[in-house]
């Protein structure tokens, strides 16, 4: 079953049950999802549908702060809220030690390809591609920056 087809199923309970904030916020999802499709104009796969969440993720994490310092906690606790729910449809996210094996793979993976030449620091940026590829093909989540902390560690020893 789908992101789309999950939420969509969940937006039906939420109405049965009247429960008013999980509604709205459900239906705020569903459009971002949507809206992102019509402007793809074709449907989503799997990785571009937790895209769309990742980024509302951050746009609710970032309220939530802004919030906090301002002085609303009333708004900021509305904010948790939409973050928790809208985790609950993201992928299992990816604990250190299973981000550390995926960065030693990819890692071995590009010393192979360079002929047995262990990949230094200044191979950054083609060490994270893979890494990330790695970790999308896995189906987890895993942080960027501690991906990128993990990456750099590896790739200085």
């Amino acid at each position: 079953m789908s992101i789309t087809d999950k939420i969509a199923a969940d937006i039906i309970a939420a109405m049965k049950a009247r429960d008013e904030h999980r509604l709205t916020t459900l239906r705020m999802v569903k459009s971002a999802l949507r809206s992102k499709e019509i402007d793809k104009r074709e449907p989503l796969t799997d990785p571009e549908q937790t895209q769309v969440l990742a980024t509302l993720l951050k746009q609710r994490r970032e309220s939530f702060e802004s919030f906090t310092k301002g002085g609303r906690p009333e708004l900021a606790e509305k904010e948790q809220a939409e973050i928790v729910m809208i985790e609950a449809y993201m992928p299992q996210a990816a604990g250190e030690d299973q981000v550390r094996s995926i960065v030693l793979a990819a890692i071995d993976q590009l010393t192979k390809n360079n002929a047995g030449q262990r990949p230094g620091p200044r191979d950054m940026g083609t060490a994270m591609k893979l890494v990330l590829q790695h970790i999308l093909a896995s189906g987890l989540r895993a942080d960027r920056k501690l991906v990128s902390e993990l990456v750099q560690a590896e790739l200085a020893k």
